[in-house]
């Protein structure tokens, strides 16, 4: 056998082989093994048609997987259609400082325009300036700087303001697995039934 016949005999052994739809019991491995290497949120039907399962088997697998990573080291963080692996938030600080990313602490009126956004997105700059009634220029650039929130959109009034809401990374920076884990308002601090957020 010649060198080519050799070579193309190797190809030919290499060729990439039909990727078929995973048994039952694989779809919970396979999708953790997706999530371990993508590097940013994957949406779920992306995830299922990548793998070839219906898309009821992945959500049930992704169920399964955010039970067993529960407890340990990484947690499935799932934001609307988004999913992705992160840390868990008790090892925030070591990953940190292992990727050398250790920031200086949030200030108090970040702290406090970023919980306005995270229980009244969308929102405005105006909206958020009522509630503190401060001027929260500094606040925003910091907290977009630091990617916790990001400009959602226009809101639909005369000169169009821009909405602000939380990002992934909020949820990464706090240790939430979803928007809805955020923790209930105290009744006294809630709107009032009736009352609508300022925009």
């Amino acid at each position: 056998m010649t060198d080519e016949q050799e070579a193309a005999a190797h190809l030919k052994r290499r060729k990439p082989r039909l990727i078929e739809r995973p048994e039952p019991e694989q779809v919970l491995p396979v999708i953790e093994a997706v999530l371990f290497v993508a590097d940013q949120p994957v949406e779920i039907g992306v995830l299922a048609r990548s793998i070839s399962a219906p898309r009821d088997e992945v959500l049930r697998a992704l169920d399964a997987l955010g039970e067993r990573c529960r407890g340990r080291g990484v947690r499935l963080q799932r934001t609307g259609e988004l999913v992705q692996l992160v840390s868990a938030p008790e090892t925030a600080a070591y990953v940190e400082r292992f990727l050398g990313m250790e920031h200086a602490r949030l200030t108090d009126a970040s702290l406090e325009t970023l919980a306005i956004i995270a229980y009244r997105q969308p929102i405005t700059r105006a909206g958020i300036e009522s509630v503190r009634g401060v001027d929260c220029d500094g606040p925003i650039r910091t907290l977009l700087a630091r990617e916790l929130i990001e400009e959602i959109g226009r809101a639909p009034v005369i000169g169009r303001p821009t909405l602000f809401g939380t990002t992934v990374r909020f949820l990464e920076y706090f240790g939430l697995e979803k928007p809805d884990d955020l923790p209930p308002l105290p009744v006294d601090e809630r709107l009032d039934e009736g009352e609508e957020a300022a925009i």
